[in-house]
């Protein structure tokens, strides 16, 4: 291995522990030993890659949205895949859970901001794309849908982890999708997009079929 890889792979190992230890505890309570403990790593790694606790949860929410998915024929499908796959690495990837508290948290994100535009922008981009394609009824307007997606999706992470510690985060969320696509969708596409709970981890798993063309 290069010393390259090496930096990169270490400082993956101190982002995913950071992320651990603010999932758990939140940004307040987490201090920069809880996070060397939970990496393994000297201090002078750490200090190498994140200067501060701040720069450590700023790391965590810039590669939230980095999980690469397959395009599908249908945009508005690629816009399902993006929230349920999320649904889904919420209940196991503690980098996406870390990163939902760290956006809620009204007193922190004031110091490393908030992975919420990030989400939205991508929404917004690929609503738009969805209405350049006929996909959407005439009066979607893509930044606004994006921005109600994020808010509801939001909405609904919290009641699952306060409710069932996200156990039915997945159920809830495609519950949400079922209510919200016939607002935004032209009738035409509704019954050929599959919303179903389980897409996130079939997708995930490589194993979720293409819908077909448009």
């Amino acid at each position: 291995m290069t010393q390259q890889e090496r930096a990169v792979r270490t400082r993956r190992t101190i982002l995913e522990a950071a992320a651990a230890v603010f999932a758990e505890y939140g940004y307040a309570a987490a201090t920069v030993a809880d996070i060397l403990k939970t990496a393994g790593v000297t201090k002078g790694a750490l200090y190498f890659h994140f200067d501060s606790k701040e720069a450590l949860a700023k790391g965590v929410l810039e590669v939230q949205t980095d999980q690469p998915l397959p395009e599908q024929e249908i945009k508005l499908q690629e816009i399902v895949d993006l929230t349920m796959t999320v649904a889904h690495r919420l209940v196991h990837d503690p980098i996406l859970r870390a990163g939902a508290r760290l956006s809620a948290d009204p007193n922190g994100r004031k110091h490393y901001g908030s992975a919420w535009p990030m989400w939205v922008d991508m929404l917004t981009e690929n609503l738009a794309e969805a209405r350049r394609r006929g996909e959407t009824l005439p009066h979607v307007v893509p930044r606004e849908v994006a921005e109600m997606l994020v808010s509801a999706f939001n909405g609904v992470q919290l009641y699952a982890q306060l409710e069932t510690d996200l156990n039915d985060v997945e159920q809830r969320v495609s519950i949400l999708m079922k209510h919200l696509l016939p607002s935004i969708a032209s009738p035409s596409l509704l019954m050929r997009l599959d919303v179903a709970p389980d897409r996130g981890a079939r997708l995930l798993g490589g194993s979720a079929p293409v819908p077909e063309s448009a």
